[in-house]
């Protein structure tokens, strides 16, 4: 009831448009955002390298609506690929397609992303782009986009995508990526769908998690693990060290600002981890969503806002 009632909530447009400006708005916030500029999003990365995590750095923003708004998103990360490799940062970065204008003008998308692609690949050390995945009205064109990438020369290992393993369809798209040996990041899923293309009981999704993560693992491609949920941690775990499986063939992936215990636990039991730090004034969508995966973080914000 609550997941879909934060759902819900992140696809208002009117309580989206109060909540962006507002003061109140943007310190509940703050526990998942690391703040609204490119300087923010370095400076918590850098952060998050001292202690020993890796980074995804993510502009948050999607939907755009005309091709000035579309370049100016892919001006930002350029910006953020130039910050990164000044600073000489652990991180690469994550985006939505929606965000480059694939709701304007697809080649256009298409030519954005594959610039950036082509910078990444071409940095030193090398940089990697995380095509993050959409709604299911987005998921065929993300990954035909992916695939179409991957195989420009020179991109192979610089540009991978999102699997969320509620979506039926997961199994079939996880094994085409593997076939090009794409890097996926493996996650539960934070978006509503109807029951014929999406899995709706919790133990069915974990499940098929748990079924694509072994498969993901043994696969010989460096893949991320997104989850918060120590249990199904634990099976991976357990499951690397079974099939021999070394700590630094994969890794686990985080949100800032959720379970730092743990995180900080698996860095210092050798496991790889990647933290994902959002930034960006158009935070309130990714946020809701976040409280629709874990509405246990509400009752937390609440908490912590009562003691300040």
């Amino acid at each position: 009831m609550l997941r879909a009632a934060f759902i819900a909530l992140s696809e208002s447009r009117s309580l989206r448009a109060i909540a962006e400006r507002s003061r109140f708005g943007q310190r509940t916030s703050a526990r998942f955002v690391a703040g609204t500029q490119v300087s923010d999003a370095i400076r918590a990365a850098a952060a998050m390298n001292q202690l020993g995590a890796s980074v995804s750095i993510d502009n948050l923003g999607e939907n755009v609506t005309n091709a000035d708004e579309a370049r100016a998103s892919a001006d930002l990360y350029h910006n953020l690929l130039d910050e990164i490799a000044a600073h000489q940062l652990n991180a690469n970065i994550s985006l939505k397609l929606t965000h480059m204008g694939l709701d304007v003008d697809e080649k256009l998308a298409y030519e954005i992303v594959r610039g950036l692609v082509a910078k990444a690949a071409n940095m030193s050390p090398r940089n990697f782009v995380r095509v993050d995945m959409e709604g299911s009205a987005y998921t065929e064109r993300t990954l035909n986009f992916v695939h179409e990438l991957h195989r420009v020369p020179g991109n192979e290992d610089s540009v991978g995508t999102v699997i969320q393993s509620y979506m039926r369809s997961a199994e079939a798209d996880v094994d085409k990526l593997l076939s090009e040996r794409i890097r996926i990041r493996l996650c539960k899923g934070a978006y509503k769908e109807p029951e014929p293309i999406a899995f709706q009981k919790k133990s069915e999704v974990d499940a098929n998690y748990v079924k694509l993560m072994k498969t993901l693992m043994k696969s010989g491609v460096y893949h991320g693990l997104a989850t918060h949920d120590e249990a199904i941690i634990n099976q991976a775990k357990v499951f690397a060290t079974r099939e021999s499986i070394p700590r630094n063939a994969f890794e686990f992936q985080m949100l800032h600002g959720i379970r730092r215990d743990l995180q900080q636990s698996l860095v210092k039991d050798g496991w790889g981890m990647r933290v994902y730090i959002p930034f960006g004034t158009e935070w309130y969508p990714y946020f809701m969503r976040r409280l629709a995966e874990r509405p246990a973080n509400a009752l937390f914000i609440a908490k912590n806002l009562l003691r300040q």
